[in-house]
């Protein structure tokens, strides 16, 4: 059952604005493990430093970035690292996703798994109830949920997509589990804000987000402004298209939506928003050279 944005649907949970003050930008929050092996004499340290930079060569981790990013890793076992490559491994990442998320986050090397990954694991398997085998792809789509802290950010964002209508058949999945690193007040509530003000009622916009979640992701400044400005002035259509085909905010604006419009305009004809840009290139030009036949067929 769609649940509208309104203080009335929220009645049932704390109301988003509780969850503001916990909303801080994201920072990272693990904390380097202690490796426990003893201080290594001086040849043996280097002997173990060459071998983690082998080991992330191994993993296509770019090593400079890893030591400037989090200097702790050179103080750090290699077993150190290694249990936070066999904890990727337990949620069904395979290597090459590992290594991609260990290089786009330097400071996942030496983080304690059970204190900082696993809970993360526990969370969207027991509350977000994302399936064991999906969960693995979440991490793939968003390895940004590794490094985002349960209680200051996943929660209060889940909580606050639940109750917009994220549940039941709408409920987050390994697809939109990205929601989830959002920061309620800076990125979701501006969004629907916006989509309030082009004209749409809170049901509307809910329904719309809904139908495509990924309307939630998109920038307000690139993406979802340009797009309407030419909906508006230059398609001319009414905002039940919109409506209709949120989708139209997913579309390359100079790749797809103008170059297929244009094209309609020079011959003078029109399509439902969903008919221009569903369909490949090959249907398109198919339809439109249909419309061209049949034009010429009522002129004879």
């Amino acid at each position: 059952m769609i649940i509208q944005l309104t203080t009335t649907s929220l009645s049932h949970m704390p109301h988003p604005s509780l969850f503001f003050p916990y909303l801080s930008p994201l920072k990272p929050f693990l904390t380097p493990s202690v490796s426990l092996s003893s201080s290594p004499t001086t040849t043996d340290s280097g002997l173990q430093f060459r071998r983690k930079l082998l080991y992330l060569e191994s993993l296509n981790v770019n090593s400079l970035k890893a030591l400037h990013k989090n200097p702790q890793f050179r103080s750090s076992s290699l077993q150190t690292l290694k249990s936070v490559e066999n904890c990727l491994s337990s949620f069904g990442i395979p290597r090459s996703s590992r290594g991609r998320i260990l290089d786009m986050y330097p400071q996942l090397l030496t983080s304690d798994p059970h204190l900082h990954l696993y809970p993360v694991f526990d969370f969207l398997i027991n509350e977000v109830e994302i399936p064991f085998p999906e969960v693995g792809k979440s991490f793939i789509r968003c390895p940004r949920l590794l490094v985002s802290s349960v209680d200051l950010q996943l929660r209060p964002t889940f909580l606050f997509l639940q109750g917009l209508g994220f549940v039941g058949k709408h409920k987050i999945n390994c697809h939109t589990s990205v929601l989830l690193v959002s920061s309620v007040e800076n990125t979701l509530i501006p969004k629907l804000e916006f989509l309030r003000s082009l004209g749409f009622s809170e049901f509307e916009v809910v329904t719309m987000v809904l139908r495509s979640p990924a309307l939630l992701t998109y920038s307000v400044e690139n993406n979802l402004k340009p797009k309407m400005e030419y909906f508006v002035k230059e398609m001319k259509m009414e905002l039940k298209e919109i409506q209709n085909f949120p989708q139209y905010f997913s579309f390359s604006l100079e790749g797809k939506i103008k170059p297929r419009h244009r094209l309609l305009m020079e011959h003078g004809f029109s399509m439902p928003l969903k008919n221009i840009l569903k369909v490949s290139d090959g249907e398109f030009n198919d339809r439109l050279l249909e419309l061209r036949l049949w034009h010429i067929d009522q002129l004879l």
